[in-house]
């Protein structure tokens, strides 16, 4: 995946070969050599780099070639993702091989727990051991010599000293032990060490392939996204209905889209009607009537009913090109404890070679014999690879954020996720975030002589023109009770204030009471009215007939927004959890406090901040952090971005109406792809989750390392253990991470 800016760019670059920690930072080392690279982030678990770099002749052929002569192979971006394979045992030849070859050597071993002496000949022993050791275990030795000659180390350095330690030892005792039959003495084997280095080779090699299983399962939230995208569309042509690649439609074709089918690209409903099933974009599993002029994402699927969309989004531009790109980017991150574990892998390897060293000559000067002291040297060298260190963190984040888009939270980035679970402070946005965000009309209270019917029927005729929220909502509540009106003249629009215009003969407007107070309205007969509305949180207007009399009012109309159905319930699970929960609104106080009281907020515990404009609510949310506090801010809209930008995690709500929601996702790290608040409580667990087991994996990674070195450098582990015990932790570890996608909001 290729970013451009005008001042920068950014390439997705796959790389094959990558052992462990180490590997992870030699690569990066490599790229930023590379003149022009500002940063590169490599991720064991994926298997790709990240590189930012300014934008210069054949950049990408260049960082290609940093890579490859680093000792490691340059691929596709997403080939490690897109890996599956038919099988599930795709690439496990060289271990059966390996086990096949091993298994001689290793059952006379058990043999002599029964008093049994099945010891093979020595030369059997060379000839089953020395294809592991030099065929299958090739790639130790390629990798460990590019490792050398970037004078660092890694994983495979390990394994490849370690092991030929053993063979090397084996071939000396062979070929040095006297010959007896010479005396006329029965002849005597050896005591050889070939099963040792065969069996740890095989081991590191079935580690590493279940190790891929593991990783070819946290990928797959990406496969699944890139599955939904179908190959093949109904395009609508000049001469009639032709099936074409999706890649070949155009903004503005006009696509039929079958029963069942999902739909390609993103669109506009234009003829017929049918239920989609969205669960892909937003958790919900209830499909989602749609009717002509309705918004269809490409990946959802179309329910019972023929319809024909226009093509609205294509490519990089439909909304699931973009959840994958935020999955993508989330997994490809490097959060900010994996840093430090990077810094650790880049000295680890060398010191592991001088503990072997110091291992090997404080048993040989001890008394030991140099055989003894050798198999010590190479159980320590076997057993320190530090291979689940540089999975630990990003194999829980790979699964953390694909198990979180599956439920309609999309992570954009890992710094996100890792400081989430700090939270301790949610502030929302009200409009659109806690409420549905849609104005309707509550009250019409007329003045004595006027009938509500007819008052409504004039008020809708006002506004039958318009697009104001608020004219929508007397439309609606007109149409409610089927009351007819008619077409408007002369309608004029007064900005900040309401409307004016004429319905029939008569003339009339319609506008906020400050409107009339400057008009000179007399509405003493419905203040009381008006400050009782006013006090539940109502937005009041007033309606008011101009004749040769003057301004004569008619009625007064309340309006008010409606708490989303799960509002109240995110907001006490979130006090449940222990953090304090704070409203933002640009409404007066009264309606902000009747609002806030209807969430079961306190205002007086300082849980409303009301009549913020949109330019200060970043300067509110900054307030909050003071005093060492982590802020999460959710919003909806344009004028929530800068409030987004400051808190400490940003949480963009997706409207289903559209409106400023691409602003603020780009602003927020965090995008719940539902309207439902419950999901900033579920943000907030699968973060604590995550961090949870990148602490446990780090925990049994380091403590792995710290109990196994010592064991084998005083002789309590034999290099066959140490392998086993190797692979396992890279296994454990995926495992462990794995345990993630059981999760649930």
């Amino acid at each position: 995946m290729n970013t451009n800016t005008p001042s920068s760019s950014s390439l997705d670059i796959g790389i094959g070969g990558m052992t462990c920690a180490s590997c992870v930072s030699r690569v990066e080392r490599a790229l930023k050599k590379v003149p022009g690279v500002s940063d590169a982030a490599v991720n064991l678990a994926t298997e790709s780099a990240r590189i930012a770099y300014a934008p210069g002749e054949q950049m990408e052929a260049r960082l290609r070639r940093a890579v490859r002569d680093a000792g490691y192979e340059p691929r596709a971006a997403d080939a490690a993702v897109m890996a599956e394979g038919a099988s599930p045992w795709a690439g496990f030849a060289p271990v059966a091989m390996g086990l096949a070859l091993s298994a001689p050597l290793v059952v006379p071993m058990v043999g002599d727990l029964f008093g049994k002496h099945w010891m093979l000949p020595a030369l059997w022993q060379f000839l089953l051991a020395t294809p592991v050791q030099f065929v299958l275990g090739a790639r130790f030795y390629k990798a460990g010599w590019h490792a050398l000659k970037a004078l660092s180390g890694n994983m495979d350095l390990l394994v490849a000293i370690g092991t030929t330690a053993g063979w090397a030892l084996s071939m000396w005792l062979w070929l040095t032990a006297p010959d007896h039959s010479a005396h006329g003495m029965p002849a005597m084997e050896p005591h050889l060490y070939f099963e040792g280095s065969a069996v740890v080779v095989t081991l590191v090699l079935l580690g590493k392939w279940l190790e891929a299983r593991a990783k070819r399962q946290t990928t797959s939230a990406i496969r699944a996204l890139h599955a939904l995208r179908p190959e093949v569309a109904h395009l609508i042509g000049p001469d009639g209905e032709v099936d074409v690649p999706v890649g070949e439609l155009l903004v503005g074709d006009r696509v039929v889209v079958k029963p069942g089918e999902r739909f390609a690209v993103d669109g506009v409903l234009q003829e017929g009607q049918t239920q989609v099933d969205e669960s892909m974009l937003t958790g919900e599993s209830l499909p989602v009537p749609k009717e002509p002029g309705g918004k269809l994402t490409g990946g959802s699927i179309n329910g019972d009913g023929r319809v024909v969309m226009q093509v609205r989004a294509v490519g990089s531009e439909t909304v699931l090109s973009h959840i994958i790109r935020l999955v993508e980017d989330a997994q490809a991150a490097k959060a900010p404890i994996q840093r430090l574990v990077d810094q650790v892998s880049a000295v680890f390897v060398p010191v592991v070679l001088v503990i072997a060293l110091v291992t090997l000559l404080a048993w040989w000067l001890t008394g030991h014999s140099f055989e003894q002291s050798l198999i010590y040297c190479v159980a320590v060298l076997v057993i320190a690879c530090p291979c689940a260190l540089g999975l630990a963190t990003p194999a829980a984040i790979m699964a953390g954020t694909g198990v979180a888009a599956k439920y309609g939270i999309l992570i954009k980035d890992a710094q996100a996720l890792e400081l989430a679970h700090k939270v301790d402070v949610v502030a929302f946005d009200k409009t659109g975030t806690l409420t549905v965000g849609r104005p309707v009309l509550t009250r019409l209270v007329p003045t004595q002589g006027s009938d509500e019917a007819q008052v409504l029927a004039l008020v809708a005729s006002l506004q039958s023109g318009s697009e104001h929220p608020l004219a929508r909502a007397v439309m609606d509540a007109a149409r409610e009770r089927g009351v007819a009106f008619e077409a408007p003249d002369n309608v004029r629009a007064v900005p900040g204030r309401g409307t004016e215009g004429e319905v029939g003969v008569r003339s009339f407007l319609l506008g906020s009471l400050r409107w009339m107070e400057e008009l000179g309205v007399h509405l003493e007969a419905l203040a009381e009215q008006a400050s009782a509305l006013q006090s539940e949180g109502a937005t009041v207007s007033a309606f008011v007939e101009r004749s040769t009399g003057g301004l004569r009012p008619l009625a007064l109309l309340a309006f008010g927004d409606e708490p989303k159905p799960g509002a109240k319930a995110a907001l006490a699970a979130l006090r449940a959890r222990g953090i304090k929960t704070v409203m933002i609104s640009g409404d007066n106080r009264g309606a902000a406090e009747a609002m806030a009281r209807r969430l079961g907020l306190d205002p007086q515990a300082g849980e409303v901040m009301a009549e913020v404009l949109p330019g200060d609510k970043a300067a509110h949310v900054v307030a909050l952090k003071q005093g060492g506090h982590v802020v999460a801010m959710v919003g909806d809209g344009v004028n929530d971005a800068p409030a987004l930008t400051a808190a400490d995690v940003g949480m963009a709500m997706a409207n289903p109406g559209g409106g400023g929601t691409d602003v603020a996702m780009h602003a927020a790290g965090i995008t719940l792809m539902r309207g439902d608040p419950l999901l900033v409580a579920a943000a907030l667990d699968i973060s604590d989750r995550t961090v949870s087991k990148i602490r446990q994996n780090l925990f049994w990674a380091f403590a792995y390392n710290a109990a196994g070195i010592p064991l084998a450098a005083l002789g309590y582990l034999n290099p066959v253990l140490a392998g086993a015990a190797m692979a396992m932790s890279s296994v454990s570890v995926m495992s462990n991470a794995l345990l993630l996608k059981r999760w649930k909001p």
